[in-house]
């Protein structure tokens, strides 16, 4: 799937307030299980200290494994969150960051996935995200 594909779900099956983060499909690894979202630094998402906010990075995080799980089928599933596990390692400020998903296992109701978010300067981890997703 290419990443121009990509990038239209972003339009096509995404909340306005998630397109607002501004998000972009970085381009595309071979490997199909795969997606990573490049999400821009911007006063509007950081707190006090110039920090990237916890719930940015979760949105972009939870988008980047939909966008993954599209990619892992070839098409759109509907699908929903079921459990979200975050670990917050270190704060990350002045610079992108890069949010890395990959789908572990997708079966007929479940996917199991996990997520990196890295400083897109400095490649340092800042988050890890463990999911499930019931597949509609």
């Amino acid at each position: 799937m290419k990443t121009e594909l990509l990038q239209d779900a972003l339009t096509d099956y995404f909340a306005p307030w998630v397109q607002a983060l501004g998000l972009r499909v970085e381009p595309v690894e071979p490997d199909a299980t795969v997606v990573t979202l490049r999400l821009p630094q911007s006063d509007q998402l950081s707190r006090v200290g110039g920090m990237l906010c916890g719930q940015a990075m979760m949105a972009a995080a939870d988008t980047a494994m939909v966008l993954a799980l599209i990619r892992h089928f070839g098409a759109f599933r509907p699908c929903t969150t079921v459990q979200m596990n975050s670990s917050f390692l270190k704060p990350l400020s002045g610079q992108d960051a890069l949010v890395t998903a990959r789908v572990l296992r997708a079966g007929k109701a479940l996917a199991f996935g996990e997520i990196d978010i890295c400083g897109a300067d400095d490649g340092k981890s800042v988050c890890r995200a463990s999911t499930t997703y019931a597949l509609l």
